[in-house]
């Protein structure tokens, strides 16, 4: 689903979630992972893959010291948003895993990534009118109703992009940069400031 709650399917959805992607590695932006509990430990995982195999410059706020910093002396409900704050430019990417889709940490931190000026990509599931479904610019929805089933497919979901991308960047295209250009005056105000 796209930001507009328009269905746009699997392939499309991939595709353009590619797209970001490769304007992100071009333009030097980076991609945030979040997630709670398990989902904590896939958004790290696939930071670390992202930045190992793509070359594109990823953070997560997994840490443990940073975490209950900001939850004692903030909210827990900042522990996301406050960190992007400090570094989401306009351009960069947010992943946000979230099984129940409820959280008020990951929804508070999608709602920053927005008025900073990034792109959000959902990942939820449990219940269809979840919170954060119609949050991003591109929303991922598992109907799983048990957190194993949730966690599973999210991890399913990134492998297979972070593969479709890896795979495509192995052979690139001639007119990729040239048509990165052409994709959006949001991204062109920034890749030509750069």
């Amino acid at each position: 689903m796209d930001s507009s709650r328009k269905e746009i399917g699997c392939k499309s959805g991939f595709n353009l979630w590619n797209e970001w992607t490769k304007r992100i590695s071009y333009t030097d932006r980076c991609i945030f992972f979040i997630g709670n509990g398990a989902s904590a430990s896939i958004a790290s995982h696939f930071s670390i893959d992202i930045s190992k195999n793509c070359r594109i410059r990823t953070r997560n706020f997994a840490d443990a010291s940073l975490l209950t910093a900001l939850a004692n002396d903030i909210s827990y409900c900042e522990v996301f948003a406050e960190p992007l704050t400090w570094h989401m430019q306009e351009g960069d990417m947010l992943v946000a895993i979230s099984s129940s889709g409820n959280s008020p940490n990951i929804v508070r931190a999608i709602e920053t990534a927005d008025k900073l000026g990034g792109i959000t990509v959902t990942l939820s599931a449990m219940q269809a009118n979840n919170t954060i479904r119609t949050m991003g610019g591109l929303n991922f929805y598992i109907a799983a109703q048990t957190y194993g089933l949730a966690e599973t497919c999210h991890a399913a979901i990134l492998h297979y992009w972070l593969d479709r991308f890896t795979e495509e960047i192995a052979r690139p295209k001639s007119n990729d940069l040239l048509y990165l250009c052409k994709v959006s005056d949001k991204f062109n105000k920034k890749f030509q400031a750069d």
